[in-house]
């Protein structure tokens, strides 16, 4: 039986003190029994000699200093995972919240992960399907990769990531795919939202959802990823599954480490943050990729809204260091009824080149995606110009480039939020639009690409 503590110092905000511990190490899990006999969690965040600083799960409310006992449970937080866990909804702390039963675990696992070793880290090189052109025909996923989505507040990153978590397939062999959703500080309605959705096309049967809400301590909502992660390194590396992991809002996760490292004291970093945040956000992201040996996978989009639209903010600074490129929502593209909104051109997937081609996608993918790039940078130039000039100084050449800009914007990029493209049609839509120009500005596809795809859509 463990030992009770009756030695409660202070409680301020989401931490406690205890004094005269004995052999409690760092991040051991603990229990707080109140006079009532309320029982609440909480983790060793700091042992200094016989002191140790203990981070609490839940308020602080009620906990008497005199009559309040604390016992250290001498293991680190874990969550029991098995299959059943598939088609369910939990809270931040992984106790499910969609009124059925506690799942019976087939084994319990450290939710800090063990770092994977680089050596035995496979290159990431399948294509993913999202359903999603700008995604998929332009800025492709790959399996294992970590791809973030910068948003804004007021865009609806919440709809593409439910349009994602829906339709995201891995084409070809039939292998098992798996979503793990995990939403951090979010309200009861987006939450109920992304329920709903999931359950109404069937995509809950495949997805493990994770809800932390705006109301629920920041404690809890720093355990979210790393019990979200824990599920998916179960499902791909234990069962062999490929599993995308979508986390949205990293900003409410920042945010809540901030809120505890004020709690603790600590000198603040830039704009507030603690200066461990890249190394925190580091050690959540790396858990993502392939593993040698291993037929299951973890792929990672986290979302971020940036707070002010500032994309050289502390958090999407961060997370473009650590992880392999972004997808870009811009606002002025939402305001002419763009969506997803996607700016396709300061976007960019660094692995986008190792997932496409002949037997992954189709042979003409890189051709056209680099000509498509090519065509809209330059259309979205003679729009500027015919702003500043009128319609009257552009050529006639310039004039065909301002429409496929448009077009481009209105065919190919918005899709809705409902749409499920596959990679064919994405890329004959790209064929189709490439036809407003004359094939003698198509400079980047081979004449035998031109001969069997131009003009053909």
């Amino acid at each position: 039986m463990p030992k009770e503590y009756r030695t409660i110092q202070e409680v301020a905000g989401p931490l406690m003190l205890v004094k005269e511990v004995d052999r409690v190490k760092y991040n051991e899990l603990g229990e707080i029994e109140l006079a009532n006999g309320e029982k609440r969690r909480c983790r060793v965040l700091e042992v200094n000699g016989t002191n140790a600083l203990v981070q609490l799960f839940e308020s602080a409310t009620g906990i008497n200093l005199a009559e309040s006992k604390v016992r250290f449970l001498g293991r680190q937080m874990e969550l029991g995972v098995s299959m059943d866990m598939l088609g369910r909804v939990f809270d931040g702390l992984g106790r499910p919240i969609d009124g059925g039963c506690e799942i019976i675990p087939e084994k319990r696992m450290d939710v800090n992960g063990l770092p994977m070793n680089p050596a035995a880290r496979s290159y990431p090189q399948e294509f993913i399907q999202t359903g999603v052109s700008a995604i998929d025909g332009l800025n492709t996923l790959v399996r294992g990769q970590k791809l973030p989505i910068f948003s804004a507040s007021g865009l609806p990153h919440a709809n593409l990531a439910a349009q994602i978590a829906k339709h995201a397939k891995v084409l070809g062999k039939n292998e098992q795919f798996a979503v793990v959703f995990a939403a951090m500080g979010i309200t009861f309605e987006e939450s109920n939202f992304f329920v709903e959705s999931f359950r109404a096309t069937g995509a809950l049967e495949r997805t493990v959802m994770f809800s932390n809400l705006a109301n629920d301590p920041a404690i809890e909502r720093i355990a979210t990823p790393k019990m979200a992660l824990t599920a998916a390194e179960y499902l791909a590396f234990e069962k062999g599954m490929h599993v995308l992991v979508i986390l949205t809002d990293i900003t409410n996760y920042a945010d809540a480490l901030r809120e505890v490292s004020a709690a603790r004291k600590e000198v603040p970093g830039r704009r507030g943050y603690p200066g461990y945040m890249y190394t925190d956000l580091a050690s959540i992201y790396e858990r993502a990729g392939r593993q040698k040996g291993k037929e299951g996978s973890i792929t990672m989009i986290p979302i971020l809204s940036m707070p002010e639209d500032d994309k050289t903010h502390p958090i999407p600074d961060l997370t473009g260091y650590i992880t392999e490129g972004q997808i870009i929502l811009n606002r002025e593209l939402y305001r002419k009824g763009v969506n997803p909104p996607i700016d396709v051109l300061p976007s960019l997937s660094r692995l986008k080149d190792k997932g496409i081609g002949e037997g992954k996608t189709r042979k003409d993918h890189s051709n056209t995606m680099n000509q498509l790039f090519s065509a809209y940078a330059r259309g979205k130039d003679a729009k500027e110009l015919m702003t500043i000039l009128g319609e009257a100084a552009l050529t006639d050449i310039d004039k065909l480039y301002a429409k496929f800009a448009d077009a481009f914007e209105k065919e190919y990029v918005s899709q809705g939020f409902d749409s499920d493209r596959s990679i064919e049609e994405t890329l004959n839509i790209g064929w189709k639009l490439l036809g407003i120009l004359p094939r003698s500005e198509l400079k980047r596809i081979s004449d035998e690409l031109l001969d069997q795809y131009y003009g053909k859509f």
